[in-house]
């Protein structure tokens, strides 16, 4: 664990606030659509010398999208995420080999972080409110009773057959924690297939960008304050990679003059404390997603002890302090279907 370094602090800090992505709308050749995708708020961008490709870009990864939001989502009774959670405790249940792989990947990040990020979180029962309808904290036995049926260690995977088996009636996955991310990922993926060097596909929040904007400048992302999430406290710049923001300043609980994020930690049921905001930079979009949120869970020190062991990593925090904190960076070896050669 470390302070920011000089460079990036000058960066982060003393850099003027970039101009929004709405600022390029004019540019010719710059196809750029905000929609609600997978429930979140999508922004796509594509810039190229033909505005017909542009647009023909920004639809393929719209539909890119839409194609995996129906294989992932837990809330399409017809998904086969929503296949394998009606039978938990019944039987295995045959995915595509894509829906497999990611429950696979998701295994191992919460092997990495122990136990910190996890799929299965989704069993969760809802005992904590951040609606601001709730005045006292839940007894121990109501928040122990809620993750009983949580443990990606219990979580049955078939190479053989593809099948994926919850074995305990009640058991359910989500993806809310990596979807946005490996939805991200196939959308950069299919764009730079058609040819689109310089690009931007912000999932609420997880944003993965390459090539340059429009006036050859790195695409700028600006981090929020979360004491005033309408000010910006950070600008960085990225050509080729990923930055994801995971923050508690939207959605939390005051009890009795105490703070609950409204991360919860999967193996304890409790939120998440100790810091207000995560920052992960990663090439990979899918990974700094579910980083995002271990590091949260995880808090400054052993978060910081995760990320350091990672390459081409780089986590920035913001403490329930203020205090600015940013990890170094050594090895991982980690491929998703974004960036692999699969």
């Amino acid at each position: 664990m470390k302070p920011v370094r000089a460079s990036l602090l000058a960066v982060l800090l003393f850099t003027l606030v970039l101009p929004s992505f709405a600022a390029w709308d004019d540019y010719p050749g710059m196809e750029r659509r905000v929609l609600k995708l997978m429930g979140s708020r999508f922004e796509i961008i594509a810039v190229s010398d033909d505005p017909a490709l542009s647009v023909a870009a920004v639809d393929t990864a719209i539909a890119e999208i839409q194609r995996i939001e129906r294989l992932i989502s837990s809330w399409d009774e017809s998904s086969q995420t929503s296949r394998i959670n009606r039978n938990a405790g019944v039987q295995p249940v045959v995915v595509d080999e894509e829906l497999f792989r990611l429950i696979e990947r998701a295994q191992r990040v919460s092997k990495l972080t122990g136990g910190a990020f996890d799929i299965s979180f989704a069993s969760l029962d809802r005992v904590w409110t951040f609606d601001g309808s709730m005045t006292e904290v839940p007894s121990d036995e109501a928040i122990a009773n809620s993750v009983r049926h949580i443990g990606y260690q219990k979580i049955q995977l078939n190479e053989d057959s593809l099948s994926v088996f919850l074995p305990e009636a009640g058991m359910r996955i989500g993806f809310g924690a990596i979807g946005k991310g490996y939805a991200a990922n196939r959308a950069r993926r299919r764009m730079k297939e058609l040819g689109i060097a310089n690009g931007v596909v912000n999932a609420s929040g997880d944003l993965t960008a390459w090539g340059v904007q429009p006036d050859g400048l790195p695409w700028g992302v600006s981090i929020a304050d979360p004491e005033d999430p309408q000010h910006e406290i950070a600008t960085l710049r990225t050509q080729d990679g990923a930055i994801v923001t995971s923050g508690d300043y939207e959605k939390y609980a005051m009890i009795e003059g105490v703070r609950y994020a409204h991360i919860i930690d999967p193996r304890t049921g409790w939120p998440a404390s100790g810091l207000k905001s995560v920052t992960i930079l990663c090439p990979d979009a899918e990974l700094a997603d579910a980083l995002a949120t271990s590091v949260f869970v995880l808090g400054e020190e052993d978060g910081i002890a995760l990320i350091d062991r990672l390459k081409n990593i780089e986590c920035l925090l913001v403490t329930e302090g203020n205090r600015l904190v940013q990890s170094a960076h050594v090895d991982l070896d980690y491929e998703t279907d974004g960036n692999s050669s699969r």
